[in-house]
């Protein structure tokens, strides 16, 4: 072994990668006592390497200090440092050429660590990650993971043979973030962190702020280019960012990508973004839908979990192709008109090896103690939202999703999870909070940060809680002691709605008030109206299976119950599937039942809720006054023994005033009397039993002129003919 100039333990700590700051040792240092340079680097399986000076090409062969690849150079009589690259020749007799990663100064700053560490780095992932950037002219990958805990932590992937002695990255300091400039490293390369944790086990980890990554079973992350896409959608933006949804219409489609519409059974056949772009934008477009929302798209490795167990958070699932055409996806949504939200977990993650449990051997990202740090029910880890850095790491990805992906919206699952430490737990397997209570206070001040944050970026975006709980004020804003949310789904219509709809229809006189108690609270929150992917899997049924009675009447309830959702007041979800009425309950594995429409009844449906969408959106009296009891007015809610309720929709402008009649049993009224506000003829403009919906075709084709006769409190009355099992809408002309 020659002698080195560097301190003897501090190689071999090199050589067994344990040295947190190999940038001490590793590169060029100027010797004060020796008036000279040095140059050294740690490159295993190496046999020869020389220095190589790029200003003027010069050669400096380096000395093998340690057969394990310790390789030293001195340039005597120099005190000025240079750009270099060395040129290897390997134990196989490869020869290549290689800048040293160890000649890089630092790129992060200290603004950037400091406003981390307060959990105020809003767009951290411009920093942390992997990130394709020039430094003096080289091109390569700058490398930044927080990982506090940390004894050392390398980049490893087929670049460096998976070998973690290789590329150990710099350590921060107090900021617990370590980083490394890896030249030569692009686009399309593999990588992970090793970590040794401080009981030194070694966990070879992927990226928490990769962009990209492998296609599951294979989980590593990969270095991507999320800047290169050109984006056709500016004046979608600057129309959604100038407007409030509000006093808009809001219809969603709910969509499983993976399930949609697959090309084949294998586990695989998935269609890609691109090919969604086309087929599912052009459906959702035509079926008169305003928005699309996803199941979670963020990287995960079970497909089971359908999104909701995630890895990689900053990360499209790579199951339908890259994050440019994920990007293509979006923007096709936009220039068609369609906003895209998104489901987005924030409440747990799961316990895979490769992913955040554990992160640095600590309880990086949630809490040490199972009480506090893990859901029973789902197997998974509660994020720490105590935690700055923690909460900086979800915020940021909150924004990461609407700036890079353009996402008009996430709806935030889970949040009844978040908001209470009891949630899902028996007595004794949770923590009380600093009070004694059970609300997680730590979570409520998240949410209200991540709705002010998001809110002061993109003032035109929804953020949209699914929130199950009597908990108050979720949907406004925080000064008045609010989550700060813009919308909130509203479970407990859904629950009471699908009850009284699932029941045969002779009992439902009796519970009329599931039907109708949802206005004693309607207008408490900005609700959404949600028929949901959770209401159609696990033996609930679908949609269709729900309803009572004989095939006719299966479907007439349908029609019934849809027209029902969108006459009442609050935006409205539908899961992909219920438009056509598929029968079977929804699975993940398989395509929806796209053959059902070669039958009458299936394709009568589907037209049914393209008719509702268009007209929902073209009846203001439907979406504008959604909040408020200035919106709605019953005409009778009462009418228990027939199963037949009456309302009033109303726009700002009166004239604009519709009549809703919805009747659940399959009797049909002749005359049968309501009370109306206006002296005028009233036209159906829908009526789910026509018979081009598969209807009886009962209804009032003529305009009903309005009565002089008081009833239902109102100074004129019509008669009407009210189908079974039916919602007719009608217009006043005004």
């Amino acid at each position: 072994m020659l002698k080195t100039t560097a301190n003897i333990d501090e190689v071999t700590r090199i050589i067994n990668a344990e040295h947190q700051d190999p940038f001490s040792v590793l590169g060029m240092h100027y010797l004060e006592q020796e008036n000279s340079m040095v140059v050294r680097t740690y490159f295993p399986n190496a046999n020869e390497i020389t220095v190589v000076e790029i200003s003027n090409g010069e050669k400096y062969k380096m000395d093998l200090i340690d057969d394990r690849g310790f390789f030293e150079v001195l340039l005597k009589d120099r005190k000025d440092f240079f750009k270099y690259l060395f040129e290897v020749t390997d134990n196989t007799g490869n020869q290549f050429s290689v800048y040293d990663p160890y000649s890089f100064l630092p790129v992060l700053s200290d603004m950037d660590f400091h406003l981390f560490n307060e959990g105020n780095h809003h767009k951290i992932y411009d920093k942390l990650g992997a990130h394709m950037m020039t430094i003096d002219g080289i091109e390569g990958t700058l490398f930044a993971v927080w990982a506090p805990c940390a004894k050392r932590v390398s980049v490893v992937g087929a670049f460096n043979q998976w070998d973690g002695r290789r590329h150990i990255m710099r350590s921060r300091g107090p900021s617990g973030i370590w980083e490394l400039f890896i030249p030569g490293l692009k686009h399309g390369d593999l990588y992970k962190y090793e970590i040794k944790t401080p009981h030194e086990e070694l966990y070879v980890k992927s990226d928490p702020y990769a962009f990209y990554s492998e296609l599951r079973p294979n989980t590593a992350s990969i270095v991507y280019d999320i800047e290169e896409y050109q984006w056709n959608d500016d004046d979608w933006v600057k129309q959604r960012d100038g407007s409030s949804s509000f006093e808009q219409p809001v219809s969603i489609y709910e969509v499983h990508l993976g399930s949609w519409k697959r090309a084949s059974n294998d586990e695989n056949g998935f269609h890609t973004y691109r090919e969604l772009a086309d087929d599912l934008v052009e459906y959702v477009k035509n079926m008169g839908y305003t928005h699309i929302q996803l199941l979670p798209v963020s990287e995960h490795p079970f497909d089971g979990s359908w999104g909701y167990q995630i890895t990689g958070y900053y990360a499209a699932t790579s199951r339908y192709g890259e994050p440019k055409d994920f990007m293509y996806f979006v923007d096709k949504c936009h220039q068609n008109g369609i906003g895209v939200l998104v489901d987005w977990v924030p409440a747990h993650f799961p316990k895979d090896g490769h992913g955040l449990a554990r992160f640095d051997g600590t309880a990086l990202y949630e809490h040490y103690d199972v009480k506090q740090g893990e859901h029973p029910d789902w197997g998974t880890h509660i994020f720490n939202f105590g935690r700055l850095e923690v909460k900086n790491f979800l915020i940021s990805n909150a924004l990461f999703w609407l700036e890079k992906y353009h996402i008009d919206g996430l709806r935030v699952d889970a949040v009844a999870s978040m908001l209470y430490l009891d949630y899902g737990k028996k007595d004794g397997e949770w923590i009380p909070n600093r009070w004694g209570g059970k609300e997680n206070v730590d979570a409520i001040d998240f949410m209200r940060q991540l709705n002010s944050t998001v809110y002061s970026y993109f003032p035109g975006v929804m953020m949209i809680a699914e929130e199950s709980t009597s908990w108050a004020l979720v949907s406004k804003p925080p000064y008045v002691g609010g989550l700060g949310f813009s919308y909130k789904w509203n479970m407990g219509w859904m629950n009471d709605f699908l009850r009284y709809m699932s029941m045969d229809s002779v009992y439902r006189k009796h519970h009329q008030n599931l039907i109708t108690f949802s206005l004693m609270y309607a207008f408490s929150e900005n609700f959404v109206l949600v028929l949901s992917h959770d209401e159609v899997v696990h033996g609930k049924c679908s949609m269709v299976e729900k309803m009572p009675g004989d095939y006719w009447q299966k479907f007439a309830g349908l029609r019934a119950s849809y027209g029902y959702m969108y006459g009442h007041p609050g935006k409205k979800l539908l899961f992909m599937g219920g438009e056509f009425a598929q029968f079977i309950e929804w699975n993940y594995k398989q395509s929806l039942d796209w053959f059902l429409l070669d039958y009458d009844m299936h394709k009568k449906m589907q037209n049914y809720v393209r008719d509702l969408n268009n007209l929902y959106k073209n009846e203001k009296a439907l979406f504008q006054i959604d909040f408020s009891y200035e919106g709605f007015e019953w005409i009778d809610c009462c009418d228990t023994e027939h199963s037949i309720i009456t309302f009033i929709r109303k726009g700002h402008d009166w004239r604009d005033s519709l009549i809703i009649v919805c009747n659940f049993t399959p009797s049909t009224h002749e005359n049968y009397r309501i009370g109306v506000p206006f002296d005028t003829e009233y036209s159906e403009i829908i009526n789910s039993d026509w018979e081009k919906y598969g209807g009886s075709n009962v209804g009032n084709f003529e305009p009903i002129k309005a009565q002089h006769s008081e009833f239902h409190n109102k100074p004129y009355s019509i008669n009407l003919r009210i189908p079974p099992l039916s919602t007719v809408i009608l217009k006043p002309k005004l």
